[in-house]
């Protein structure tokens, strides 16, 4: 839950399989508005593995080389130090350990087992500024920080001035101060706390979003092919988007933290048992 300032002009749609909302002082005509959407389908184009047509589906399909996104270099970089940082278990290669569980691309929700991702990733994915290349065909998936990626995009989008940009509970603000709810893991009618955020971004991940099956969901453990059990939901605030999403999907993992105390980004999350820990700057008004 997000509360918006009064800003003038706001628009809500629907888009890579998520709710969007943005907030401006500025207009969002039909230039802008062609402009952003534009910008999200190419991304989606590029980077979805739930689509026959992206390139991550033919690279899946064929290995080999193809021209670079211009997203790769900062996308794939991060999760160079998402690797490192959390000994392995946040890996781009996990998209078949996904579709084997039953996160695939026709959403299936079909347990295959567990399946671990290559642990020597960097050995088949290679990328430069002007190509990716796979050395056999692999499924790229860029979950962990991706949707925080395409909040920043848009946001570049909207007009100067104030603007807040929710993708899906991934929310960028601009030139304003929003209040924004931490929502219960367990019960999305409460929430276990309120961060005021301004000229930042906050982004959010918990097992109950994207569940399915026995104990099924999308935050997997890339050594293991199982989903993690230790956390529930994890809350990031960063300079950025894609920093902030980034850091929430490290949260569930041991190194998480120094990670964020190295990306300059404040958390808060929460355990399975209900339990909440925090970082040691964080401005998080949490409920008792």
């Amino acid at each position: 839950m997000i509360q918006i300032a009064p800003l003038a002009h706001s628009w809500a749609f629907e888009a890579i399989g998520t709710a969007w909302r943005i907030d401006a002082a500025s207009p969002l005509d039909d230039g802008v508005r062609d402009e952003i959407t534009g910008a999200i389908a190419a991304f989606d184009r590029e980077w979805s593995r739930f689509r026959a047509d992206s390139l991550v589906s033919r690279l899946g399909e064929e290995g080999g080389e193809a021209p670079a996104p211009a997203d790769a270099v900062a996308m794939l970089d991060a999760y160079d130090a998402l690797d490192t940082a959390t000994h392995g278990a946040v890996n781009p290669l996990v998209g078949d350990s996904l579709a084997r569980r039953g996160y695939d691309a026709g959403y299936s929700f079909v347990d295959h087992g567990a399946t671990p991702a290559p642990v020597a990733w960097r050995q088949i994915v290679s990328w430069s500024a002007e190509t990716v290349r796979l050395a056999e065909p692999a499924i790229l998936d860029v979950g962990a920080l991706g949707k925080g990626r395409l909040a920043d995009l848009v946001l570049a989008l909207v007009p100067a001035g104030p603007a807040v940009v929710d993708a899906g509970g991934d929310i960028a603000v601009r030139g304003v101060t929003q209040r924004i709810a931490l929502e219960h893991p367990y019960d999305a009618s409460l929430a276990i706390g309120v961060w005021s955020v301004t000229d930042a971004a906050l982004c959010a991940s918990a097992v109950n979003r994207r569940a399915w099956g026995d104990g099924l969901h999308h935050v997997l453990d890339a050594r293991t092919g199982e989903p993690v059990r230790q956390y529930a939901a994890t809350w990031a605030v960063a300079p950025d988007a894609m920093t902030a999403d980034a850091v929430a999907t490290a949260l569930f993992f041991d190194g998480g933290p120094q990670l964020a105390a190295e990306w300059g980004a404040d958390w808060v999350r929460m355990r399975t048992d209900g339990s909440v820990e925090w970082s040691p700057h964080c401005e998080a008004e949490l409920f008792s």
